[in-house]
């Protein structure tokens, strides 16, 4: 559906050759130039021991993003609770609201490994129909994903040694995303009675929001408290459908929203013909292989960098869901994939990410495409 609106979602990635202080200027200039494009939000992630991603801290990024630009949306896509408090996230957002109000979007992620909330039976779903791995408008719906092969390895166990609270109760997801809206609401109390009020941040004008891979307890949770979703093609495509679809049968009204509404990502390259585009996307592959070897993110490749590595099938099987869902090619070819995104997921937002080894080539991949969906709106 032509004329919905695109949003920006930034790693800030680490080329090859490059540090991390170059990806953080190249990301605050992306947002600059992406605002003028007219992009409705700029949204950062939040990953860590990573070589090739600089954005370990939304927060911070999102204030000096804030200093840069006037009118776009900036917002967290997402921050992981469990490596920060409920009342240290609102704190942060109210410092950024109190000097840009208005503008921001918190969006909250649950960070892999800590406790999780038990949801109940999930209700039958109203998805669309998968046949062969396509939905019926051609959206390439693959195989799930399993991290399995993850589980106990050693960068994984040192992350969350690093990043756990010492000494601190495990709280679970469900519980902190209620600590937020209390917070945030003015409302907080303690068991017994205790009141708590985050200055700033209680009262701070920002959209929260909840990002989630599946049907499970992130889009429960964002159901039930009223809130927006964010499901992820990008990282899960397998589960799109029943991320947005879990959201939308718990979702209830709240006093900001009275229906469900859904931003879904997608990884996107584009470029003049579909060609240069392919060329561009060369190093992506070897990219996601690092991050599901639980090497970490290596610094991004150049296309011939990315030609040189050694590479097997058991790789190409190791990233195969991801390269098959990048939308790579020209703006007419990414935009017709971005339409069967939404017609498929049924999101009032796309929300996208690009990841290039030229910076000039990632402003020019945003530009072609905005032109592209403003022809078509």
């Amino acid at each position: 559906m032509p004329g919905i609106p695109l949003g920006v979602l930034d790693l800030v990635p680490v080329p090859s050759g490059s540090g991390a202080a170059e990806a953080l200027h190249h990301s605050i200039d992306l947002a600059r130039r992406t605002e003028a494009f007219g992009y409705a939000r700029y949204w950062f992630a939040e990953h860590h021991l990573n070589p090739g991603v600089a954005g370990t801290s939304p927060a911070v990024v999102l204030a000096l993003t804030a200093a840069a630009t006037s009118t776009i949306r900036l917002g967290s896509g997402a921050v992981q609770l469990g490596h920060r408090t409920a009342l240290s996230t609102v704190e942060e957002f109210g410092l950024i609201d109190a000097l840009h109000p208005g503008r921001l979007d918190l969006g909250l992620g649950r960070s892999a490994g800590g406790p999780q909330a038990r949801s109940a039976e999930p209700p039958a779903r109203d998805v669309a129909a998968v046949v062969d791995g396509y939905t019926p408008n051609g959206l390439r719906i693959p195989a799930r994903f399993s991290f399995a092969h993850l589980l106990g390895h050693p960068r994984v166990a040192l992350q969350q040694q690093l990043l756990n609270l010492p000494g601190a109760r495990p709280q679970d997801y469900a519980e902190q995303i209620d600590d937020v809206l209390a917070l945030l609401r003015g409302d907080y109390r303690t068991p017994e009675g205790l009141e708590a009020h985050a200055v700033p941040g209680e009262g701070a004008d920002v959209q929260v929001w909840i990002l989630g891979s599946s049907g499970g307890v992130s889009a429960e949770t964002a159901g039930r408290n009223g809130l927006r979703f964010a499901a992820n093609y990008h990282v899960s495509p397998a589960t799109v459908l029943e991320a947005a679809e879990g959201y939308r049968a718990a979702f209830k009204p709240s006093a900001d929203l009275d229906r469900p509404y859904v931003t879904v990502s997608a990884d996107v390259v584009v470029a003049e013909d579909d060609a240069a585009a392919r060329e561009l996307a060369t190093g992506y592959a070897p990219w996601v292989r690092s991050i599901r070897t639980g090497e970490g993110a290596i610094p991004y490749p150049t296309p011939a960098q990315a030609r040189a590595l050694p590479w097997t099938d058991a790789d190409r099987e190791l990233v195969a869901d991801r390269v098959e869902t990048q939308f790579v090619g020209s703006p007419r070819t990414v935009a017709d994939h971005l339409e069967r995104l939404q017609d498929a997921t049924g999101a009032d937002e796309l929300l996208i990410t690009t990841i290039t080894h030229g910076h000039a080539d990632r402003v020019r991949s945003y530009r072609l495409l905005a032109e592209e969906w403003a022809r078509r709106s």
